[in-house]
């Protein structure tokens, strides 16, 4: 069981827990319709709404559900995107891993240093045998992100989504932690 919010650091970024003073960088990430394109959420349409992801996020920590860290750049402290675990099952070792960051720092290597981090807690510390991501057929950068960092495909779960009014495919990928180890 975690009791404190694990703080993980790269060379160059910090991965923290979201705090309400975070509120406004958050805002912006989840307000940005190119961020959010492939995303089960809507655009945040005011400030309010990054309050309630936050608060949402620290009750999922606190039932140990859910573990979403906000990635920084070490200088600035500034949160640019967030990553982390949800359906987090403790019984069945595994987790889905999600990620989102502003468009301002895409293409940057920047995810692939975050869920490096991400996935290495989640083996090491939270003892998961499997990682799982759903990804839309659509969004190839994240497929080609998993890939980089060992996910496997599974196949495609047909209209396994639903949001913004309509049914979407995913793509199921998955790292098992023997896969993981044989490659690090």
């Amino acid at each position: 069981m975690l009791y404190k919010f694990p703080k993980l650091e790269s060379e160059s970024l910090v991965l923290r827990e979201i705090k309400l003073s975070d509120a406004e960088a958050i805002y912006r990430i989840f307000s940005d319709p190119r961020v959010l394109r492939y995303h089960d959420l809507e655009e945040f349409k005011n400030i309010e709404e990054a309050k309630y992801l936050i608060y949402s996020l620290s009750e999922g920590f606190r039932e140990q559900e859910v573990i979403r860290w906000g990635i920084a750049k070490k200088r600035e402290n500034i949160i640019i995107g967030t990553c982390g675990y949800s359906g987090w099952n403790k019984n069945r070792l595994r987790a889905e891993i999600g990620y989102e960051l502003s468009q301002a720092h895409w293409r940057k290597g920047i995810m692939t240093k975050a869920l490096s981090a991400v996935i290495r807690y989640g083996f090491e510390t939270m003892q998961l045998n499997r990682i799982e991501a759903t990804v839309m057929l659509p969004n190839i950068a994240s497929m080609k992100l998993l890939q980089k960092l060992g996910f496997r495909e599974e196949g495609i779960l047909r209209e396994r989504g639903f949001w913004k009014g309509h049914f979407h495919d995913l793509r199921m990928f998955a790292l098992l932690k023997k896969d993981y180890v044989s490659s690090w």
